[in-house]
């Protein structure tokens, strides 16, 4: 597959509201396994790098986490100096990622995430645009909404927009074409209104002005399992990806 996708993990928060004093990506499992061994398992037979974005503190902890894997070349650390945003954590490695044809990311605390996701993710992608895969939820954190013209809107509920029952919601995994992007993203953020709640430029409503701007087809993915879409915020949450990892064992 050459260098055709890039996957890139922002990584840069704090697992304080877990209880714990390192990055949710470092967070444990099951014993010395982390959310960062599962991602790694899952996202490296479909990608051909893996990149992560990690807070000040976290990147020391994270180099030895990952450090065979960093001396084989197969993944790299960049560090988000302020917590400004996922877009600003994904741009801001550009230099990382802006060889490949195609940028996976994949949010940090998917712990849930399938390894079949992924693969028909990656094989989904072919040529310009983005690749979404979305499952429907009960009670959905973010919705995507589409019309006539494709993918319109992304509701996000932590900026106060309500999110209707059994809209379809992401699984914190989103891949983009590389063509193009950076710029895009630069102009996009210059004329972008801050979040009502978070005070950041938010990087979701940046897919439907991909497809509304610049005419950017959106490919999505079907997902049949609304765990795949359960991160780790709370502990509740990680309780359940360490039963889900006993279940399993990978």
């Amino acid at each position: 597959m050459g260098d055709r996708i890039c996957a890139v993990i922002p990584a840069a928060g704090r697992g304080t509201r877990l209880g714990h004093a390192v990055p949710k990506i470092m967070i444990e499992v099951a014993d010395g396994v982390t959310v960062w061994h599962l991602l790694h398992r899952r996202l490296r037979p479909s990608v051909e790098h893996v990149h992560v974005v990690l807070s000040p503190e976290g990147e020391g902890p994270f180099r030895e986490l990952a450090a065979a894997e960093l001396a084989a070349g197969e993944v790299s650390v960049s560090v988000q100096r302020e917590p400004t945003g996922m877009g600003d954590a994904i741009f801001g490695a550009a230099p990382h990622w802006r060889g490949h044809e195609a940028i996976l990311v994949v949010w940090g605390d998917q712990a849930n995430l399938s390894p079949g996701t992924v693969r028909a993710v990656a094989d989904a992608h072919t040529g310009p645009g983005l690749t979404l895969p979305l499952v429907a939820m009960a009670d959905p954190y973010v919705e995507y909404e589409f019309g006539p013209g494709g993918l319109t809107r992304v509701r996000m509920s932590r900026e106060g927009e309500p999110c209707r029952p059994g809209g379809l919601s992401d699984i914190g995994v989103f891949c983009l074409a590389t063509a193009g992007l950076e710029g895009e993203w630069a102009r996009y953020a210059a004329g972008a209104g801050l979040g009502a709640a978070t005070g950041e430029v938010n990087f979701l409503p940046f897919l439907p002005h991909l497809a509304q701007t610049l005419d950017w087809p959106v490919r999505v993915v079907p997902v049949a399992d609304p765990d795949e879409a359960r991160g780790i915020n709370t502990p509740a949450d990680l309780e359940f990806a360490r039963r889900a990892y006993e279940r399993c064992g990978s």
